[in-house]
């Protein structure tokens, strides 16, 4: 069995799921080397290329993240591709257990009519393109006066947030150059979000929907007789001090003045409001039809038959995001996940698919925080761990990978053509767009473009600053 050891086990996914998996893993006690896969040229997913730019302090979880890279015991292999540079069967050639951790960054669907009209989006690939992922376009059409968000979640909040908000005041984030013109040159005057629940129903963190009430010339906008509150919105305030919170701000939103609002941009918060229909002309978003809801007494709703039409000419849905299916890894097509007990994978049998697992949004669906992963990898590599044996006796079965020496897998992807990025390559490219950011007082300045990102991490090009 000595020949065997180290554990060999691979990451597909170098967001916090995949980095939280790797760091429990590593102190298990377990002997074991660990290489994280990420198909971008920069590790961290949904906090550099999912959270707005005006919340640094959501994005200070990359330091947490960043001092578990910088400790070399685990090693990065970005600018990898998993199901394009290297599949399944290429990886149980060098790795004795691969955990998937790739996230959820499609949009889930809304089927309502018009919703494909142009001028309808979905939240993630907005939050893409204003947080500089490279696999995002370069341009956005910001053309509407009136803008309609749908969801009653943080998401909702950011897109809403980040379209009203001036885009001067967005100068001392990391936002990049391009969506901070195209921003600037925006029309907007309104955005309305719709939730077809009621205010104790809201998603929104405390913190996140307190902060809207901040934004320079946004007023924020709210109706009373959107506001209900049935036994089970009354269960919902008196068990969660979260929940009591968000309908404290929301009820003290509703005592405002009319001749409180002067600002030159409005946030509009509309509750129990279901979005029907997008309406169209000539093959454009036009409008938004809701119909009025009312609660059930469970916190759930029902339709009134009392419809609205709405004036608006663009239409974002941030209604929930949903994973995506992976080469040669079950999927369950309706939730969105790849099937699994306890991070186990399984197959349509519901047999344990050996030596694979999965954490993370792409294991139980896209809810929860961020430090919500911390758990749920915890259960993934309590797993993995109790299979290969336990700490003390590792099993001679699960030990299965032909190839043991690390550098192989790396001579493997660059026979392929593939330039795999490790941690040093990311600290090059860190300085880089932190010393774009100096000059001007902010912490970075992102480099977009996928190729420029990939030649200053491996040293290839040396743009000029």
């Amino acid at each position: 069995m000595s020949t065997n050891r180290p554990l060999r086990v691979a990451i597909v996914g170098a967001g916090p799921a995949g980095i939280y998996a790797a760091d429990i893993l590593s102190k298990t006690g377990l002997d074991v080397s660990i290489d994280l896969f990420e198909r971008l040229p920069a590790p961290f997913g949904l906090v550099r290329y999912g959270v707005a730019p005006d919340h640094p302090r959501i994005k200070q979880i990359i330091v947490a993240l960043h001092k578990v890279l910088e400790r070399g015991d685990i090693r990065l292999l970005a600018n990898v591709e998993y199901g394009v540079d290297l599949k399944l069967e290429d990886m149980r050639q060098f790795y004795d257990a691969v955990i998937f951790s790739t996230g959820s960054i499609r949009d889930a669907a809304l089927p309502i009519p018009g919703i494909d009209l142009d001028g309808s989006y979905g939240a993630a690939d907005f939050v893409s393109w204003y947080d500089g992922h490279p696999d995002a376009p370069r341009t956005w059409p910001l053309e509407a006066r009136e803008v309609a968000v749908l969801g009653a979640g943080n998401v909702a909040l950011d897109v809403a947030r980040v379209l009203a908000k001036h885009a001067d005041d967005l100068l001392p984030t990391e936002i990049p150059a391009n969506v901070y013109e195209i921003l600037k040159a925006s029309p907007v005057t309104d955005v309305h979000v719709f939730a077809r629940r009621g205010p104790a129903q809201a998603k929104f963190s405390p913190l996140e929907l307190r902060e809207l009430g901040h934004v320079p010339d946004v007023d924020v906008i709210v109706y009373p007789e959107d506001f209900e509150f049935d036994e089970g919105s009354m269960a919902a305030i008196h068990s969660s001090n979260q929940t009591k919170q968000v309908v404290k701000t929301l009820t003290d939103w509703t005592l405002k003045e009319p001749e409180e609002f002067t600002a030159s941009r409005r946030i509009h918060l509309h509750f129990l409001h279901k979005p029907v229909e997008v309406l169209g002309e000539d093959g454009k978003v036009v409008g938004l039809r809701t119909e009025r809801t009312a609660l059930n007494g469970d916190g759930n709703v029902t339709g009134t038959g009392e419809f609205h039409d709405w004036q608006v000419q663009a239409v974002y849905r941030a209604v929930g995001y949903f994973g995506s299916p992976l080469v040669d890894i079950p999927f369950d097509e309706v939730a969105g996940v790849i099937p699994n007990r306890g991070g186990r994978v399984v197959d349509v049998d519901g047999e344990h698919v050996p030596g694979v697992y999965a954490t993370g949004w792409i294991k139980r669906g896209p809810v929860g925080l961020i430090g919500h992963t911390k758990s749920d990898a915890s259960e993934t590599i309590r797993n993995l761990v109790e299979d290969a044996g336990g700490v003390e006796s590792p099993s001679e079965e699960f030990v299965t990978a032909p190839e043991r020496d690390p550098q192989a897998i790396v001579d493997f992807l660059t026979a392929r053509g593939v330039r795999p990025i490790e941690w040093s390559g990311w600290e090059k490219l860190d300085a880089y767009e932190r010393s774009l950011g100096a000059p001007h007082g902010r912490e970075r300045v992102k480099v977009v473009p996928r190729e420029e990102m990939v030649q200053i991490a491996l040293g290839t090009v040396r743009p000029e600053a």
